[in-house]
Formats: structure tokens, sequence, C-alpha cells
């Protein structure tokens, strides 16, 4: 079993590392290369995503990633910048579902920014379309406005778009994945203003027929967002296009009580997949060994049991990450008074300690 390995930028590094040491404490004989990506890709090789880090990407049975981004590079054009690394290694591993479940650990309720009654047991799943809507959509740019009020002006544009084959994908994969839950899907749109989501809507509607034994419902995206904070309960399993799952599932993130917390998985057809803390790269910290890794060891149980069907040893990693915060460690983000501060690599080293 081959694992690509790109630790990225920021606290990348850091927290990468320590779901490194997790995975060789199992006792399996992975294969993991390391590459450079985003910022590191671009010093090595004048682009964030090189092409011999694409290669072990493709090749690979997964890939575990860190994070990209530093502000020292917003200055270079944008298909140079760092974050074009993630999506371009979307886009050529064809990575078109993208998994973030928010869990609120027991132990982590008072860290929640939410009353610990709205919070207590929260269990969601948010399925995010990857591949299209408008952060792919063509044609995009800056030209001149060819009308309206502001005509002759300069006007930046983009397209969101959606074909039938994108929609129907990921609502088997969101019904699929209900199924195994608690059999509740909201599928998040914005009908009533944007034709490309009453044509999500109509074909959800339609692939609905095939799972009968799974409750739909639709919600405006408006209204998902302010439900998120209100009832977040309420939710089981949410399925939504590339835009909106990007912000709702950051929202989410922090009914947890740290996006520190939140693993995601983006997945192809045939569940090879991607796997990544839902946080970013959070230069103003890093170096400084206190970035929070439960996410990204989180996210490589995910590895463990979508990719490499290793469900036995997902689950180990997700009871140690348990039996740590029961046992009050607390990277910074989540502390609270009574429990234990402590920096990465302790967090890391008490994950491994804790496997059984």
């Amino acid at each position: 079993m081959k694992i690509a390995v790109l630790p990225g930028d920021g606290i990348g590094p850091e927290i990468v590392a320590q779901a490194v040491k997790v995975l060789k404490a199992l006792g399996e004989s992975f294969e993991m290369e390391f590459a450079p990506v985003g910022g590191a890709g671009y010093e090595a090789s004048g682009h964030p995503l090189p092409e011999a880090t694409l290669k072990l990407a493709l090749d690979a049975d997964a890939v575990l990633f860190g994070s990209v981004g530093d502000w020292k590079y917003d200055t270079l054009e944008r298909a140079l910048r760092p974050e074009q690394a993630i999506l371009g290694l979307r886009k050529n591993l064809n990575l078109f579902a993208n998994f973030r479940p928010a869990i609120l650990y027991p132990e982590l309720a008072g860290a929640s920014t939410l009353k610990p009654e709205v919070v207590s047991g929260l269990d969601i799943l948010i399925i995010r379309e990857l591949t299209g809507d408008i952060y792919f959509g063509q044609p995009r740019g800056v030209r001149e406005c060819p009308d309206g009020p502001f005509k002759g002006q300069r006007e930046g544009f983009d397209t969101m778009r959606y074909a039938e084959g994108e929609v129907r994908r990921i609502a088997h994969v969101a019904f699929q994945a209900a199924q195994k839950r608690g059999k509740r899907l909201t599928s998040v749109d914005k009908a009533n203003v944007l034709e490309t989501f009453q044509f999500w809507k109509d074909i959800v509607i339609d692939v609905h027929k095939e799972y009968p034994d799974v409750a739909l419902d639709h919600m405006y995206v408006d209204n998902a967002a302010m439900q998120l904070v209100r009832a977040p309960k309420k939710f089981d399993v949410i399925v939504t296009g590339n835009m909106f799952g990007d912000i709702l599932s950051d929202a989410a993130a922090m009914l947890t009580g740290s996006i520190g917390m939140l693993p995601s998985a983006s997945l192809d057809a045939n569940n090879k997949g991607l796997y990544e803390p839902s946080h970013g790269s959070a230069p103003d910290i890093a170096g400084k060994g206190i970035a929070n890794p439960l996410a990204t060891i989180l996210s490589a149980a995910m590895m463990l049991r979508y990719s490499l069907k290793m469900e036995a040893h997902a689950d180990r990693i997700e009871n140690a990450v348990k039996a740590v915060l029961a046992s009050g460690l607390r990277t910074p983000d989540i502390f609270e008074e009574g429990c234990v501060k402590v920096g990465t690599e302790e967090m890391g080293n008490a994950v491994v300690k804790a496997l059984v």
C-alpha cells in the first residue's frame, strides 16, 4: 500500500509528521513517499504542483495531505499560488466527492462557541461536490463590461456550471452515505435564484427515486447556514455544490470546538482519495509546536477506512483520539480550564500511546 505524503506549507509538516507517526505505530508495512507541494513545491520547482509530485499522487493508493499557503506567495500570479496545488490534485485525480464529518466529542462540548445543549451529540456529514461549480466553470476572467450601468468598465466574472452527470454521481454518493447513517439527506441549493441549482434540485429529486428508504429534504443555502448554528442536530447528511460546501463545512467545523478537529476525505469513483485536515496552513503559528494534529490524524483514519479498506485500524486510531481527549489532554485551540495543555508532538505521542 503506497501512500503519497504531501506535507505542504505552514503547519502542514508538523501535523503530517504526527499522522505518519501514528500510521507507523499500527504495525503495517505502508510504503510512504514524501514530496513537496504548495509553496514548498513552488520553491522546489517553480510550480505549486510539481510534475513529480503529481505523478507520485497518481501512482499511489492514497494521498495524505497537510496544508498549503503562505502570505509571502500572495503576490504571485494566481496559477502559481500554493492553493492551486489542491485544485490541481482534485482535477487530475478526479476527486469529486468531499466528505467532511463534523463530530462533537463529549469532552469538547465546552469548547464549542454554541451552548452545550445545542451541540452535544452532534454527528453530521457534509458531502461537497468538488470538480464543478463556479470554481472550475468557464469562461472566467476580467473583461470590459458589455452592458448595464457600468458598461465599458472592467469587470471580473466567473461561471457557475453543473453537468447532469456531475450532479447525479454526487447525489448517488450522498444517498448511499445516508443509507449507512440515519437515512436522512438534506440537499442544499439556491434554486430560488440560480438556474444552476434549480437544475441541481431537479436531478437530486430524480435520483431519490432509487433510494426510497432515505428521507430527502431541500434547503436554501442561507437557511442552511442559519440552521447549522440554530439547530445543527437536525441534520444527518448534507449534500451540496462546491462553493456552498466550502463555506458550510467550515461553519460546521466550529460547532465541534475547533477546525483543528475536522478531518476530510476527497474521493474518486473507486474510493481512491486525498485526505487532509479541513483547516489551512496557519502560517502565524507555524514552527511553534502548538498546532492541533488531531484533524490530520483523523484524516489518516479516514484514509484507512475508505481507500485502504483497513476498518479495524481506522477504529483503533479514532478510539485512541477519544481516549486522549477523555484523559484531559488539549492543544491550545481546544484548551479549557482543568485540562492539560500540550503541544503538537506531545498530542501525537499521546495518540500513539493510546493505540490498542
